[in-house]
């Protein structure tokens, strides 16, 4: 049985920051910035048999936008409904039921998202970014 929660006691940051420290988008991530994101979003993660085997954070003001990010499943749960759970409690979360807009970046889980309603963005010529893919590999600026 799949358990999700947003209870921030339960989720082990140290196994969070390991898992992000080996996920394409996240690569050589400090402790401490996973930590402060973690502190700054609305965060779930999934057990099974009382072991944490996924996490997934939303970064919100809970109102008008959410961002959902950092999804990761646990390699030895992939592919038995854990990211469909955890999905499906981000979904659920009231802070998030009624936001208007939600968005999130992924280079191959597709699949995952489209059943809960994302596509591919609506305006992508009003959509700009700024990225900076050596941040953690930089000293932070003072």
């Amino acid at each position: 049985m799949i358990e999700i929660t947003n209870d921030r006691s339960r989720i082990d940051v140290d196994r969070v920051h390991a898992w992000l420290t080996t996920a394409y988008w996240s690569v050589g991530i400090p402790r401490d910035v996973v930590a402060r994101a973690m502190d700054r979003s609305l965060c779930f993660a999934a057990f099974v048999n009382g072991a944490q085997v996924g996490y997934a954070r939303v970064v919100t003001d809970s109102t008008t936008y959410a961002y959902l990010c950092d999804v990761f499943v646990d390699e030895a749960h992939r592919g038995k409904g854990v990211g469909k759970a955890l999905i499906a409690a981000v979904m659920a979360h009231p802070e998030l039921r009624d936001v208007r807009r939600m968005g999130l970046v992924t280079h191959d889980a597709q699949a995952l998202y489209q059943p809960f309603g994302f596509g591919a963005l609506a305006s992508p010529g009003r959509h700009m970014e700024l990225v900076r893919p050596t941040a953690y590999a930089e000293p932070p600026h003072a």
